[in-house]
């Protein structure tokens, strides 16, 4: 982290939103290089959180409304970190970034940005982007930034979570009834041409060596777990191309645009509003 840090964290403790803007008033700076990281981290979280959130009332099962609800609620915890940690390069608030920028300043993944679709395909999205963010967490928490480490920390313990929820729905869904199996496998052949995009090595990476995680070298551990994963569900690892995404924020899928009119419309049609 470039700068002096008025308060070191540990990632021990736990870390809110309040604590990095506390920091931050208290002198702590961070580079554009490691705001724009966060911001990546940060966004993948909130447009996660918003797609799962609306599977409350809607999911096939009264306790699948809550656990769905409260993976959406952990993840939109981590992107009030992230992007409260981010926002200070600017001088911009999580709420600045969360509902003031445009489609195109945002750095979500194309994964995270395809709608739900039926039950069997938002748990393969939840199981392809939770084995990823929880290698890619374990070993954020020994970034030479506290403060990415200490979020990652935190956030690791509800991440083991989402990615056991998800590979126990996997084996429920794959080696269940027919039907069961065919939508599971469906869902994973239609978010796999995304899944190329969470492991590419870009600029910004090289140029945070000991800060940011190197996506590459998470895909040996994210095959192998899912691999094994997919044996034990009687499915099948999906054999498509990638789809073509670019680089983080250069592009983004057709269905960012109509989530961020939903996310954000009651923030600008009552601007400044509290309640």
């Amino acid at each position: 982290m470039s700068g002096e840090s008025a308060t070191r964290i540990t990632p021990g403790n736990a870390l809110r939103p309040e604590d990095i803007a506390e920091q931050v008033a208290a002198g702590t700076k961070v580079s554009e290089d490691v705001a724009e990281y966060a911001l990546r981290l940060g966004d993948d979280a909130l447009i996660l959180a918003q797609r799962l959130s609306w599977w409350i009332s809607r999911a096939p099962e009264i306790e699948e409304d809550i656990a769905l609800g409260n993976v959406a609620l952990d993840l939109l915890g981590h992107a009030r970190s992230f992007l409260t940690y981010a926002g200070s390069a600017w001088g911009k608030s999580e709420d600045d970034l969360a509902y003031w920028r445009q489609e195109s300043e945002f750095r979500s993944c194309f994964l995270v940005e395809q709608p739900n679709g039926d039950f069997g395909k938002t748990i393969a999205r939840q199981l392809v982007f939770s084995i990823y963010q929880h290698e890619l967490y374990s070993r954020l928490v020994d970034s030479a930034d506290e403060t990415l480490a200490a979020i990652a920390a935190k956030s690791l313990k509800e991440v083991d979570y989402h990615r056991d929820h998800a590979i126990q729905w996997t084996l429920r869904l794959g080696d269940g009834t027919e039907e069961s199996h065919r939508r599971m496998q469906e869902g994973l052949n239609s978010v796999w041409p995304y899944v190329h995009e969470l492991f590419v090595d870009d600029e910004l990476i090289e140029r945070l060596p000991g800060v940011a995680v190197r996506p590459s070298e998470l895909r040996a551990p994210f095959d192998a777990l899912l691999a094994q994963v997919l044996g034990e569900a009687t499915l099948e690892v999906p054999d498509v191309q990638p789809a073509m995404t670019g680089n983080r924020g250069t592009r983004h899928s057709e269905h960012l645009g109509y989530l961020l009119a939903e996310m954000q419309v009651v923030a600008r049609e009552h601007p400044g509003a509290t309640w």
